[in-house]
């Protein structure tokens, strides 16, 4: 701390404790606020523990490598408190990313990930191969269990674009298919 009472930075790099207990009482308040709304907002309801995981990594990241990022801090540029809300909504991101549901390739175990094949409301039952084990389980994700865009994409560990893109392609061969299938009813009652 300096005689004017602000932060010491020099003294807080060469790890000095009263310098690093002065930080702590005063900015671990902003970092704890930081880390709470992006658990809130992207973490689906993140227990207390996490964000105190959360936490503790930006600590951690703030020390790393000789005091790195601590030392990459310019005033000039903004103030303290902009600059630690920055970096610990980044590493909070980085660590809910990491925090994901564990995956692994559809491809590799399709019976025990890809929901059964499904008759269509009104009774159809859908060929195989129709669509595959990736698509129907996208659109069972999404309208069965109707789970959000950014969820199954989650879940999968795709990008929210590329379950937009499954989505498009399956609705697209089941509207040609259904298509396809009233005409050749129209068809079959015509000749009765």
């Amino acid at each position: 701390m300096k005689k004017d009472g602000s932060l010491d930075i020099t003294r807080l790099v060469r790890g000095e404790k009263e310098a690093w207990d002065f930080f702590v009482d005063r900015y671990a308040g902003v970092i704890y606020g930081a880390v709470r709304n992006v658990a809130r907002t992207y973490g689906r309801g993140r227990s207390e523990d996490d964000v105190a995981d959360i936490v503790q990594d930006v600590f951690v990241r703030l020390v790393k490598d000789d005091f790195r990022l601590l030392k990459s801090y310019r005033p000039a540029k903004a103030s303290l408190i902009t600059w630690l809300t920055i970096v610990a909504r980044s590493v909070a991101i980085d660590f809910l990313k990491r925090r994901r549901l564990p995956c692994e390739p559809l491809d590799a175990n399709v019976e025990s990930t890809a929901p059964a094949p499904v008759p269509a409301a009104s009774g159809i039952e859908l060929p195989p191969g129709l669509l595959s084990p990736r698509e129907k389980l996208v659109l069972h994700l999404l309208f069965d269990e109707e789970w959000g865009t950014s969820e199954v994409a989650g879940l999968l560990g795709i990008a929210v674009q590329s379950v937009r893109n499954h989505k498009h392609r399956a609705l697209k061969r089941l509207r040609k298919f259904l298509k396809k299938k009233e005409g050749r009813d129209v068809r079959a009652r015509s000749l009765v």
